[in-house]
């Protein structure tokens, strides 16, 4: 059952299990981050974390015990709370969860009070090391709370898990395995039935049986199944199949398991890269962390299914959930929409990272204290925990153990040779001087930690593999030349390398059994060059999908501007689609792709040749070397007489032509443009710029116009039907426009929002990673004339209702229906 409304709220450094809910609590419905609630405070807070607070908070709620009484087992399903928590039931503690992404659960029966009587749950959630993350983690209970009722002759949470570990054609052999627990005070027998939907919701098999069981014995049984004209779960095709499991027990149905899969099966070659049913293909996947811009990380499921469908758009076929454990709500979409994942358990070990810096641990101070402070009591609960939730999802194909863990053990750093006086070379673009041999002996010549990180990977291989051995296990590793010898690859089914496509060739070389991929990569043309020159490179991750919050570092006396986070997406931070976008989307897509950017020419990274009569890099090469951010341009035509202007086109097609108010500036070619962008020197002129080119000879053209001040709003909505469900939610996105209709990019204006009817404002933004705007501000200035509405709709609440925007003493209106 959903759990998730009927909850109250306060946020204090008091005792408050025994106080009674009262008018200063707030009504809350689940889930629910605190932090993102507050005001930013970018003086005194941390921009690790965003510069949100953290603080301690408490939840509470009351219900009623069932009526069946000692007949009926009930269990409490948190799918995440951030962190620290303890929980109660009338004022007795059901336990303690340190870690803030795993899910967890408690059997709440013992402490109910009789049939019928009200009971009264307390959440206290310890967020007061508001520093304990290197990126915003939100506080509260943040993902979905579910109460799970069943008989005494029951399956247990997460008791039921599904392979396909025989496909033949059309044909596919399922193994199903469940448990059983007996509660009743003897032995019994169960009546079990099994059925199951294929992708259309048609029954394709039915099968019941009988066990029997002792008292109070908890048992696990297998059940062979064989499936005939399937449906295989894809990228393009993601092909569900429901199957449901009843336990009746004399007649009476005693529970109720249902879980969805999928039929398809993948595999890794260390010469040839992925498969996945037998179709080789390279891995096109973006990182992605857990929150979800101005909702903080309590994010709806369709500001998810926004996100994931522009990503999916721009050719994007899988995610890594970093650094962390996905939350159910977005396995499920991936699930749906086909895209494979990586889940991630952990970014600390043994040993802490500094926050505020990013790798090894700088300094010691209560905030920053993080997951590492409880990994050696915890870390095997949490993992398993994670794998038994989240093993049924067909989307899942890699367990990560772990993320750029090395720093944390010095010896790693040191025994690569990257650091000595005489390495000769750089880091990041340099491939290791020393072979694997004397790496090793390096590294085992240093003093070493309690905790070596080989034999630590090991253990957490070892774990996952007890409960999954369907997936393949890998990290992302920052030093893989020292992972290679040190037993951290040993551990790996899969290496991944962290910004290190120059250490393709020499990984492949020395160990060629491994297959080998990027799992953190810049979002640039290079790396995927990289990539898709070598056939053993299965894929890569970019970094990121979507700019995140935290990670905002700020030195002192910088003149820089504060940032509320990471500007490193192919999204911002309000959805809206960057020039890494459309790079990517360019690569990894058939559809023709034509984007335009321009640039005055003396604060441009490109300069005019005249003697060749060109647009040059003003540093040769350097696209070769570009990292997270791409240089400033602009999408607008609107500058001054006499301006020079480097417009800059990023297409797949082979050749483009170029003109500015029906005068061709120059036909070019994309092989003359190693860097893959297209450029003209313009000397401006108001009008219209226009870009076209053919595609199998079908003409694709874009265009860009000089744009008047800004004299209308057009609002675009993704979804004008909401359910009445109190999660659903609706994006509208906000674009100025002139007197002709033409986007105003060039000027920004003061927005304010209001909403009536049965609609609840969630926030606005204008995807600046600048924007300090409180999120659940009816306020907001646009950037680049863009922002962003989210609303909500009511629980219970049909009809319709409204979202209006003023802006310079006019309105604009959109209309949504709830039902």
């Amino acid at each position: 059952m959903d759990f998730n409304k009927g909850w109250f709220f306060k946020l204090s450094e008091e005792d408050m299990l025994s106080k009674p809910i009262s008018e200063d609590w707030q009504a809350v419905r689940l889930p629910h981050d605190w932090s993102i609630g507050q005001a930013y405070d970018t003086l005194h807070l941390e921009g690790a974390t965003g510069y949100l607070p953290g603080g301690i908070g408490w939840y509470k709620k009351e219900f009623y015990s069932p009526e069946e009484g000692d007949e009926i087992n009930s269990y409490l399903l948190f799918d995440g709370v951030y962190n620290h928590s303890k929980t109660y039931i009338n004022g007795q503690l059901l336990g303690y969860q340190a870690y803030g992404y795993s899910p967890f659960y408690f059997d709440i029966s013992p402490y109910l009070n009789p049939p019928g009587q009200k009971n009264t749950l307390t959440v206290k959630v310890d967020r007061s090391r508001y520093a304990d993350s290197r990126w915003y983690p939100g506080a509260g209970i943040y993902r979905n709370v579910k109460m799970i009722q069943t008989g005494k002759f029951h399956i247990p949470v997460w008791g039921v898990f599904v392979t396909t570990p025989e496909i033949d054609g059309a044909t596919a052999s399922l193994a199903v395995q469940y448990q059983l627990k007996n509660d009743h005070p003897q032995t019994k027998e169960a009546r079990l039935l099994l059925e199951i939907a294929g992708p259309s919701g048609e029954v394709v098999k039915k099968e019941s049986w009988s066990i029997s069981q002792s008292s109070g014995s908890k048992e696990t049984h297998q059940k062979k199944v064989t499936l005939h004209d399937i449906k295989r779960w894809g990228i393009d095709q993601p092909n569900l199949y429901q199957l449901s499991l009843t336990v009746s027990v004399d007649g009476e149905k005693q529970d109720e398991y249902a879980t969805s899969f999928g039929i398809r099966e993948f595999h890794f070659d260390a010469a040839t890269g992925f498969y996945l049913n037998g179709e080789n293909m390279k891995i096109k996947g973006v990182c992605l962390h857990h929150d979800g811009g101005l909702v903080g990380s309590a994010v709806p499921k369709d500001v998810w299914r926004r996100r994931l469908a522009y990503l999916k758009e721009g050719g994007c076929n899988a995610v890594r959930i970093s650094h962390n454990p996905a939350a159910e709500e977005l396995l499920d979409l991936c699930d749906e929409m086909g895209f494979l994942v990586q889940d991630e358990f952990y970014d600390e070990w043994d040993y802490p990272k500094d926050k505020r810096l990013n790798t090894n641990e700088q300094h010691d101070d209560y905030i920053s204290r993080g997951s590492a402070a409880y990994f050696q009591e915890n870390a095997e609960k949490d993992l398993k925990a994670t794998v038994r939730a989240h093993r049924n999802h067909p989307s899942i194909f890699q367990w990560s153990i772990g993320n750029e863990i090395e720093w944390t053990y010095p010896r790693n750093k040191l025994a690569t040779g990257f650091w000595d006086a005489d390495a000769g070379g750089n880091y990041f673009w340099n491939p290791t001087r020393l072979s694997p041999e004397q790496i090793k002996a390096r590294y085992d010549s240093l003093p070493a930690k309690d905790h070596t990180i080989g034999a630590t990977a090991q253990k957490l291989s070892a774990w996952t593999k007890e409960l999954d051995t369907t997936r393949v296990v890998t990290a992302n590793c920052i030093l893989p030349s020292a992972s290679y010898v040190t037993g951290y690859a040993e551990a790996l089914d899969v290496i991944g390398f962290s910004y290190r496509r120059v250490m393709y060739d020499y990984g492949h070389k020395n160990f060629p059994d491994l297959p080998i991929m990027g799992t953190e990569n810049l979002p640039q043309w290079h790396e995927w060059k990289a990539v898709a020159e070598r056939p053993f490179v299965a894929g890569l991750f970019l970094w990121t999908g979507v700019d995140y919050m935290g990670e905002g570092h700020h030195r002192e006396g910088s003149k820089n501007p504060r940032l509320r986070g990471a500007r490193s997406g192919l999204l911002d931070y309000a959805g809206f689609k960057k020039r890494a976008y459309y790079m990517m989307k360019s690569l990894w897509t058939e559809e023709p792709i034509i984007h335009i950017a321009t640039q005055k020419i003396n604060k441009s990274t490109f300069k005019y040749d005249g003697n060749k009569k060109k647009v040059v890099e003003r540093k040769p090469g350097a696209w070769k070397h570009a990292i997270w951010y791409w240089p400033e341009t602009n999408q607008h035509w609107n500058y001054k007489k006499g301006d020079s202007v480097i417009v800059e086109v990023i297409s797949n097609l082979p050749s483009l032509e170029l003109s500015l108010n029906g005068q061709s500036l120059g036909k070019k070619d994309l092989k003359d443009f190693d860097d893959r962008i297209y450029k003209w020197m313009v000397p401006y002129g108001a009008g219209t710029l226009k870009v076209e080119g053919r595609n199998n000879g079908q003409l694709a053209t874009q265009f860009l116009h000089t744009a008047g001040e800004s004299a209308n709003v057009r609002l675009q909505l993704d979804q004008r039907y909401l359910e009445d469900d109190g999660s659903s939610v609706a994006h509208v996105e906000v674009q100025l426009e002139d007197q002709k209709g033409f986007p105003v990019y060039h000027r920004d204006e003061e927005l304010e929002v209001t909403v009536d009817g049965p609609l609840e404002l969630l926030g606005v933004d204008n995807g600046s990673p600048t924007n300090f705007t409180h999120p659940s501000s009816s306020r907001i200035k646009t950037s680049e004339g863009k922002a962003l509405v989210i609303v909500q709709s009511i629980k219970g609440q049909k009809g319709t209702g409204t979202v209006e925007i003023k802006v310079n003493d006019q309105s604009f209106r959109q209309s949504i229906t709830i039902d």
